[in-house]
Formats: C-alpha cells, structure tokens, sequence
C-alpha cells in the first residue's frame, strides 16, 4: 500500500513497497517542463537535464555514473512538457545512495561551460536527427499548429538557434525558478521503505526554501493545418481532435474510443486502412491529456497518390464510429487499457513513475480499484455519445509532410466529419 508525507516545506514523499522484489526504482519528479519556459527560454528544460549527468559540486560526471553503475544499477531522466524526471533503478540497499546521487544532480550541478559546450553540441545533434526523422517532427508540427504561440505549442527540444547560445546563468535562473520543494516529488516503489526514504528526504530537501511557482499559462486549442511539400518516399499524416484534459471526466471514454478506433491490429482505422485497403504500414490512435487541455491524435504514412484517400478514409471512420460501433469493440478497448495498467504495475520504474503522475494531478494516489472501475465504467452508450460530440464540433488540428499536396484541406475534412 503507497504511503505519503509532505515536508514543511511542501516537497512530498510517495512511495508503495512491492513485496518479493530485490530491486527499486526511485525518483524525483520536478513538475517543470517545457511549457514553463518563456519563449526566450524554450528548450532549456530539457537541456537542464541534460546538463544533471554532467557533473555536481561534489562528483564528476564520470563519478555520477560510476557510483551507480559499480552497484549495478542504472540511472536516466526525460523532459516532458509539464514534468522533468531524474531517477535510478537498483537492489534495496542502495536506494541510499541512487537517491543522494539523484538529489545531488536535482540540486547542486556544476554547470562547468565545458561541460555546456559538449552537451550543447549533443542536443543540435538531437534537434538535427529529430528533424531528418518526418515521423517525429511532425508531432511537433501539430503540437506547434495545435497551440499555436504557446509554451504548450513549443518543441520540448528547443530550436537550434537558442540552444545554440545557453549558458550556465540561463540554466541556473530556470532551476531558480522553477525547482522549489513544492514542485518536486520523491516516488519509489519496490524493495523501498517508507519511514527511510522520508529521512533521507529531509536531510536533502528539508531545509530548501519554499517558493510559489509561476502558473503556466493556459492551453487554447485552435483549428490549423501545417502542409510542409517535400520530396519524401512517405507522406505523413497527423490529426488532432480536441479531447479532454487530466481532471475531464471523459478522460477515461477518450481514452477507450482512442484504443477503439487506433489502438492495435484489431482496431478500426488498422483494419480499413491497413488491413482492407493496404493503404499504409503503420497506423495509431491514442488520447493524451494535459493538465488543462488534450487531444485524439492520429498518425499514419502513405504514398503521396494515396494521402487524400486515406486522410478521407480516416474521417469516414470516425463518423461511422456515431452509428455503428460494437460493444466487442468497446470490451476489447477497455480490456487493452486495463491490462497495459496492470502489466505497468509489475515494473517498479513504471509503478514510481504513476506514483508521481498521480499525485502530482490529484493530489492523492487513487486506489487501483477506483480506477478500473472507471474504466469498466464506459460503456457503448457513452462511447457512441463521445462520438457524435466529436463529429458536430469536429475541433481538429492537422500536420501533414512529404508529398502531401493532394491532400485534403482541414476545412475539407471537418466538413466530411459532420457530414
């Protein structure tokens, strides 16, 4: 059973034991991302985390990944749009020391410039292959088209031009900023223990001083489309329908409309698209949801003679999805959902990192029972009821890259939607 403490301070302690295991994960998670920044700092959350490996007042980089790694453990991060993550995973009696080595790289990094130098060159290169990639890029394209002048809009990596001329106070005034106690989270599971880990959290975190961070600025959905013609052997294809946010209580049904209509081999937009009409290798369906805002998106490739078929092929099928979805459909969605919960579960990396998602949006750790009954919840009626509110306000944004220029326009298809 998870437990949690809340210093003085407001830095919080989520942690859930995991009986039979050897192993721990353990965490923190910063509630700071990319649409913290301000536009002239976009992209300098994820190269703070970056820059956490690259040495602390008291170890070197070289040190940081030795210490972990002599007790055979391993230790990553990751910067999403509204969360930085720095954690490690490894056997019970080091948990001590993978979460002073992670408070160290949280807290006290040195930000040497040549240390910046190096990773600086690493992230163009990243920025460099996401951009040679079409079917990552254009994500970024429909976040941008999504939320057009936003922070929620802006790539997590930063255009090239700003990381180009970041430094070490740019770094430290975004840690100022942004890396208060009450915007941290410490979440482990599996061979952990709750009274230690809120020890040793007071002695890292207890005496930082409390700060309210700055609100981010609210999320407003637009209805774009961003054609980009170039000479490619695929043409891409990305859609996004407005859908709800964490708290919306029709997370949970866009989320199994998502896996019903794109969420495998078994699913509508594989089957007609792939299946019958063998018009792409891959295609998905899947809701996502931020703290204020979500969406339905959509991807799938094509031949450049056959993008206005499938793009027309894709709308068709959500609006058939008002009139003629199964409840086997709709059974196999929520039994897809509940078993990926499950199967999650039995990760403690994947159990840390739910720890702090949850807590971090609630405020609390909801009971598993609580949300697989929310799941088993959704039924055909309120399926079909969330298609047809989907089809009459056919709130769309689009992507669409390579030999595209056939396509359909955006207005085009939300016309077909509510046809």
């Amino acid at each position: 059973m998870h437990r949690i403490t809340t210093l003085p301070n407001g830095f919080r302690i989520v942690t859930e034991p995991m009986p039979g295991l050897a192993s721990a994960a353990v965490g923190i998670w910063v509630m700071a991302g990319a649409r913290h920044e301000r536009a002239e700092q976009n992209g300098i959350a994820h190269f703070l985390e970056h820059m956490a490996f690259k040495g602390t007042a008291t170890r070197s980089a070289l040190q940081i990944a030795e210490e972990i790694e002599d007790v055979g453990g391993y230790i990553n991060a990751y910067t999403s749009r509204e969360m930085t993550a720095y954690y490690a995973r490894v056997l019970e009696a080091d948990v001590p020391l993978a979460l002073d080595v992670v408070a160290d790289i949280v807290l006290n990094g040195a930000f040497d410039p040549r240390e910046i130098e190096t990773e600086r060159h690493v992230i163009l290169q990243e920025i460099g292959q996401a951009a040679d990639t079409p079917d990552d890029v254009i994500f970024d394209w429909l976040q941008e088209a999504t939320y057009p002048d936003q922070p929620i809009g802006r790539p997590i990596l930063g255009p090239a031009e700003r990381i180009a001329h970041y430094g070490a106070s740019d770094l430290r005034s975004f840690v100022k900023g942004h890396y208060g106690p009450g915007q941290m989270i410490l979440a482990a599971a599996g061979a952990v223990h709750h009274d230690t880990l809120v020890k040793l959290a007071e002695e890292l975190f207890g005496q930082l001083p409390a700060f309210d961070m700055s609100v981010a600025e609210p999320a407003a959905f637009h209805c774009n489309e961003r054609r980009e013609i170039k000479t490619l052997e695929q043409a891409h294809f990305a859609l996004a329908i407005e859908g709800p946010a964490f708290r919306d209580p029709d997370l949970f049904t866009a989320q199994i409309f998502a896996g019903a209509m794109g969420g495998g081999m078994s699913s509508r937009l594989f089957q007609k698209l792939r299946e019958e009409r063998g018009l792409c290798y891959t295609t998905f369906a899947q809701a996502g949801a931020h703290d204020d805002t979500g969406s339905i998106t959509v991807y799938a490739g094509t031949g450049g003679e056959d993008i206005r078929d499938l793009a027309n092929l894709t709308i068709d099928e959500f609006r058939r999805a008002t009139q003629d979805m199964k409840e086997a459909e709709i059974a196999r969605a929520r039994t897809q959902m509940k078993a990926g919960l499950l199967m999650g579960l039995e990760s403690p990396s994947s159990r840390a990192e739910r720890l702090a998602r949850l807590l971090a949006i609630w405020g609390r750790i909801p009971d598993l029972s609580e949300t697989v009954e929310r799941i088993d919840a959704v039924d055909l009626p309120s399926i079909k009821a969330y298609a047809e509110k989907l089809a009459s306000e056919a709130r769309m944004s689009m992507a669409l890259y390579g030999p595209v220029a056939t396509a359909p326009t955006l207005q085009e298809l939300r016309e077909r939607l509510v046809a």
